[in-house]
């Protein structure tokens, strides 16, 4: 049972990134205010969940959120600035977006970099903990694959439809045959 808040008194936001360790694409990430009293069955770690289950979720996350935000930061500004800049951008982009303010902060992760200055608390593994970070972990990563089905309709060669993004043996293979292409993050080994 994940918890619903971890403060009674602030109007507590949940941020997730998803797609920081992908070859290509964007790293997305969303942000969400849920009622304190919101519950559904299904709701967890996007990582726990298949595709079906997070495309089921997303429409009631966005409908009964009291407000979310999802944000992306593209190829060429990871390689400038590094992802992982590039993942607390995407985060205070997807802040930036909700139409009511937040007073505190649940961050996924064990780092963060201070948004204005509104409190914040990082939390390992937060996205199965509490039902805010779960559910900014499910926009971001459906926001994410829609974004990466799409671009691999241009590149399908790479099999983003599939790995959307990540460093599997099949767009490992890809990349040696075809090399990299405008959506490929340069600042990785490949």
């Amino acid at each position: 049972m994940l918890a619903s808040y971890l403060h009674t008194n602030f109007i507590e936001a949940g941020v997730d990134e998803a797609g920081r360790g992908c070859y290509a694409g964007p790293v997305f990430a969303a942000a969400v205010i849920l009622p304190k009293d919101f519950h559904h069955p299904l709701l967890n770690d996007s990582k726990q969940l298949n595709e079906k289950q997070r495309n089921l979720l997303r429409p009631v996350i966005e409908k009964e959120s009291i407000a979310f935000g999802v944000a992306s930061v593209n190829n060429e500004t990871i390689d400038a600035i590094n992802i992982l800049q590039a993942s607390y951008l995407a985060m205070h982009l997807a802040i930036d977006k909700l139409k009511t303010y937040p007073e505190f902060l649940l961050i996924d992760g064990n780092r963060f970099k201070p948004y204005k200055k509104l409190p914040h608390q990082c939390i390992v593994k937060g996205d199965g903990k509490f039902a805010s970070i779960a559910a900014a972990s499910i926009l971001a990563k459906t926001y994410r694959d829609e974004f990466m089905q799409t671009i691999h309709k241009e590149y399908s060669h790479y099999g983003w439809d599939k790995n959307k993004g990540y460093g599997t043996a099949y767009h490992r293979k890809a990349i040696s045959r075809f090399g990299l292409c405008m959506y490929h993050r340069k600042s990785y080994n490949i």
